[in-house]
């Protein structure tokens, strides 16, 4: 399987959202721009997806919310609640949510595993610092950046200095822009 993680990030680099940096994800949403492009392009990369891979808080902030929904037109609830899903997570025991699994090893060595699987893309979304342990690692294959037109100011980033090299090299695969002012980039490391 190839890893690819796929983040929204800010103009100036932060990919959380708490209650520090505010709910900047929606901002394209809330434009009366149209987000059909965008809702396509996530159903494409959905399609490409046979597992997803998370930290035990994202898991737990999507099982919150994705089950719930009942009126996603996105295909993003059918698809989070179809595919095969792998929490890592050294306390939790029931995952909670279908087709879900617990994996209690060591994170790269059970990233590792799952990588030799045949099949599509593993992805991974937030979970940012299981994402900071795989980039450290080398185990990206991709990153699918949505670069949303909002400077936070503060917040994790991606690629924070603390955690990775201080050079890294990237090659542009794509580069997407939609109606609301987003823009799809992808890479892949050289």
């Amino acid at each position: 399987m190839k890893l690819v993680i796929t983040e929204n990030s800010s103009l100036d680099g932060v990919v959380e959202q708490n209650e520090q940096t505010g709910e900047w994800f929606s901002v394209a949403a809330s434009d009366p721009a149209d987000t059909s492009d965008i809702n396509q392009a996530l159903q494409e990369m959905m399609s490409q997806e046979d597992a997803q891979l998370y930290g035990r808080k994202t898991f737990e902030a999507m099982r919150a919310y994705w089950p719930n929904q009942t009126d996603d037109k996105t295909g993003v609830t059918d698809h989070l609640n179809k595919v095969e899903k792998f929490v890592l997570s050294s306390t939790m025991d029931d995952p909670g949510w279908e087709n879900s699994t617990v994996l209690h090893r060591d994170l790269l060595d059970e990233v590792r595993r799952l990588k030799d699987r045949q099949g599509g893309n593993l992805g991974v979304t937030g979970s940012i610092s299981v994402c900071y342990n795989l980039i450290s690692s080398g185990l990206v294959d991709e990153y699918r950046l949505l670069v949303y037109p909002v400077v936070v100011g503060q917040g994790r980033r991606l690629f924070d200095p603390h955690q990775a090299p201080t050079t890294w090299n990237l090659k542009l695969i794509n580069a997407k822009h939609f109606h609301s002012g987003v823009v799809l980039l992808t890479y892949a490391p050289i």
